[in-house]
């Protein structure tokens, strides 16, 4: 099912997309972390503005050179061990909400990206148990200033800025990561176009890996890599990421 984070009459509720009727059904409670049950209550999508699925209270997990056309595209290869930094959550931003480039950048590209959403504590989890710690999958876009990428020698300011983790439409919890398109346009042209079977190391793989090194929080989430096809983004444009079976994740760019 697709479960979406979302205002409506200014107030913040959860829903559960019914595709067919283009509907949200509405939801009593938090289904990361405290459970929930289904209202008799629909709401139409057109009128709820969809946020962020999901705001983790802990870490956003990235891991950079998965795919490698995109690692050879940067003057790369694929790492022998996952390439591992963390986002702030306060980077995070739902989908319509501007992504802003900073006055301090002035080469800040795109990154479409499968993020997976953890359900619960994980702390040494096998690759072969990892499905029982992952809540679901949604889409992200891991935006990146590029030139303080390179000046800095490491990642957490030019991937850190708020706006620059937008997630959405949904976490989608019924579903395979193991293929499907993924895909980025900029003001309808298409950029990037990829498979996730495209992914060096699988979703599993990254949460074993993660949860060897720290424990994993529920609402934590993981980004898996970026295929080939980055590129700039600048003031006025439109980002849209795509992963078949999730959804679009279309934010506008501004200036600061």
């Amino acid at each position: 099912m697709k479960i979406a984070r979302f205002d409506y009459q200014d107030q913040l509720a959860y829903g559960i997309l019914d595709e067919e009727k283009n509907e949200l059904i509405r939801l009593v409670g938090d289904p990361l972390y405290a459970g929930f049950e289904t209202l008799d209550e629909r709401i139409k999508l057109e009128d709820a503005r969809l946020l962020a699925p999901v705001i983790p209270r802990s870490k956003v997990v990235a891991f950079g050179r998965n795919y490698l056309e995109h690692a050879r595209e940067m003057g790369n290869e694929v790492p022998e061990e996952p390439m591992m930094f963390l986002k702030p959550n306060t980077s995070i931003v739902g989908p319509g909400h501007p992504i802003r480039l900073p006055k301090q950048s002035s080469h800040v590209e795109h990154e479409v990206e499968l993020a997976v959403v953890i359900g619960s504590v994980a702390r040494n989890v096998p690759a072969k148990d990892a499905d029982q710690v992952i809540f679901g999958y949604t889409v992200a876009n891991d935006v990146s200033a590029r030139d303080l990428q390179k000046k800095d020698g490491q990642w957490g300011r030019a991937k850190g800025f708020d706006s620059f983790c937008p997630l959405g439409p949904y976490i989608e919890t019924e579903f395979d990561p193991s293929s499907g398109g993924i895909g980025a346009k900029v003001n309808g042209e298409v950029r990037q176009v990829g498979d996730l079977n495209q992914l060096e190391r699988t979703v599993e793989q990254l949460v074993e890996f993660a949860s060897s090194v720290f424990t994993l929080l529920p609402g934590d989430v993981l980004l898996t890599g970026t295929p080939a096809g980055v590129g700039p983004i600048v003031d006025g444009d439109e980002v849209t990421c795509a992963i078949e079976g999730i959804g679009n994740l279309t934010n506008p760019v501004i200036a600061e």
